[in-house]
């Protein structure tokens, strides 16, 4: 595919990019230490799991998520930020994508009720699927320079 500018790998390298920038602004505009010293984040999280309409998303907040929310907020804080280094980058790409869709979901079924927030998630599942089945780590990647995922 050739358009006037770029050709179809090249755009798709865009949209990976963009992605991964995307990710790095959830990761930037975060109060890290909200998050980590008062668990401001956690906090936030289980009062709506707590609210929740689906008693599979309660049951599982609480078995997974209340017992180490220190380590959960870091784990969410520091995956999007290894999710937008991974896709700005072209690095493991792949597994970028793949976890980035599975965070995406996550934060779906969290946020049912929020509409901008479903909104903005389901663009970036929709996204990483595009990403990942065109295999947008071809071109503009160090996945590429390094012969990984050919």
């Amino acid at each position: 595919m050739q358009t006037i500018w770029l050709g179809g790998a090249e755009w798709l390298a865009v949209l990976r990019i963009g992605l991964g920038l995307w990710w790095l602004e959830s990761w930037r505009h975060k109060d890290r230490k909200g998050w980590f010293e008062r668990g401001t984040g956690i906090a936030w999280a289980a009062d709506i799991a707590g609210k929740h309409r689906w008693g599979v998303v309660r049951t599982g907040f609480r078995r997974v998520v209340e017992p180490r929310p220190k380590l959960i907020a870091y784990g969410v804080v520091y995956a999007e930020l290894a999710l937008g280094l991974g896709l700005v980058t072209g690095f493991l790409t792949p597994i970028a994508l793949v976890a980035g869709l599975l965070l995406n979901l996550l934060y779906l079924t969290l946020m049912i009720h929020d509409w901008a927030e479903q909104g903005q998630n389901a663009m970036m599942a929709l996204i990483s699927l595009v990403a990942l089945f065109a295999m947008a780590w071809q071109t503009w990647s160090l996945d590429a320079a390094f012969g990984l995922f050919l």
